[in-house]
């Protein structure tokens, strides 16, 4: 995806959700609409100290559950809904963890093969464009809560590269990223910053 020369100033803002019980067991979770755990609660309020000093054009939140408590619970009570920030739709693939789906289908990520019954690489793509694309044309840096999958999506297509490349991209529970730019480059500025290096 081409950056046009006016959306070079914008830099993207990714917040991943904090701990859900599923997110911490390894299940994979879409359209299920868990709250946070307590553990979940207390990494999404650190966020707010980080979050504050900062000014966004756009405040955007996923309409999940969690997301939106992240949202909250990091100073954004107030964030806009934006549908295409769900999850990747994992289908009949939803609760389960990898290694049950590979008891079925051996060696699958959601990355080469996809949820069975869920939503297509190239449906996740056209979201995360549109994500992109808003960020690209707002009058200042954007912050979306969104997902891990999501996330790492949205990082892939902000760079112009395959869904697939998502897959090196690991994305911790209430973690900040930063897309952004080198000249008229799209970069990434952070990756994965949970306050601290583990």
């Amino acid at each position: 995806m081409a950056a046009s020369p006016s959306s070079t100033a914008n830099r993207l803002w990714l917040a991943r959700h904090g701990e859900t019980e599923w997110s911490a067991s390894g299940r994979h979770t879409s359209f299920t609409d868990l709250d946070l755990t307590s553990a979940g609660e207390q990494a999404a309020t650190g966020l707010a100290g980080r979050l504050a000093p900062r000014e966004f054009a756009r405040v955007l939140s996923s309409p999940r559950l969690r997301a939106r408590r992240t949202a909250e619970l990091s100073g954004f009570p107030d964030a806009e809904i934006l549908e295409d920030l769900r999850e990747w739709d994992y289908g009949e693939d939803e609760g389960r963890t990898t290694a049950e789906i590979r008891v079925e289908r051996s060696g699958w990520t959601v990355w080469s093969d996809g949820p069975k019954g869920g939503e297509s690489a190239e449906d996740v793509a056209r979201r995360a464009d549109r994500v992109v694309a808003l960020a690209r044309a707002a009058d200042g840096p954007v912050l979306v809560f969104s997902h891990g999958h999501f996330c790492r999506v949205v990082a892939a297509r902000w760079l112009g590269l395959h869904v697939a490349a998502g897959a090196h991209l690991h994305l911790s529970t209430a973690s900040l990223s930063v897309l952004g730019w080198e000249r008229e480059t799209a970069v990434i500025d952070h990756w994965n910053d949970t306050g601290s290096l583990t």
